[in-house]
């Protein structure tokens, strides 16, 4: 378990995100600054919460201990990784500001934590990634967010 990591989660992410300009056009994909948060707080984190989601693990068993290995490395995601679960175009702003759009996503923060404060052997299901423990989430949510911290052009530096 990487500490740093839990920590850069839990004090960092939200700073690195308030700095952005909401006017930051991205490196790379077609998500605007409001639409990658939205993504990272109504996605992902309410994935990893267990708040939502998905039966059907959509990578092969064959592919899956590959992909968790992945996962766990300190290789980053490519840019423009595609996410069968996305359409083509990203989906529209659910909140009017980008503001909104952080105070949501710290509220799912702060319930991933306390759902496995409460549960700390809690699995919860991935549909990429398969059946994760909290320091496996942990994982997986660190380096999605620095893929997408990067994809606006934030360089965050923890070992």
């Amino acid at each position: 378990m990487s500490l740093e990591k839990e920590n850069f989660l839990r004090t960092k992410l939200v700073p690195h995100l308030q700095r952005l300009d909401p006017h930051t056009s991205p490196r790379w994909g077609r998500m605007s600054v409001q639409q990658m948060i939205e993504h990272l707080g109504g996605d992902a984190f309410r994935n990893a919460s267990g708040r939502l989601v998905f039966e059907k693990i959509l990578t092969s068993p064959e592919q899956l201990p590959r992909m968790k290995s992945f996962m766990m490395s300190d290789k980053p995601f490519k840019e423009n990784t595609k996410n069968p679960l996305m359409g083509e175009e990203p989906a529209a702003a659910r909140y009017k500001t980008v503001q909104g759009a952080i105070g949501a996503l710290q509220q799912e923060l702060i319930h991933f934590f306390e759902v496995f404060e409460k549960n700390p052997v809690l699995i919860t299901r991935n549909p990429f990634f398969g059946d994760l423990n909290f320091d496996e989430n942990v994982q997986l949510l660190y380096k999605h967010a620095l893929h997408h911290l990067r994809q606006f052009g934030v360089e965050p530096f923890i070992a």
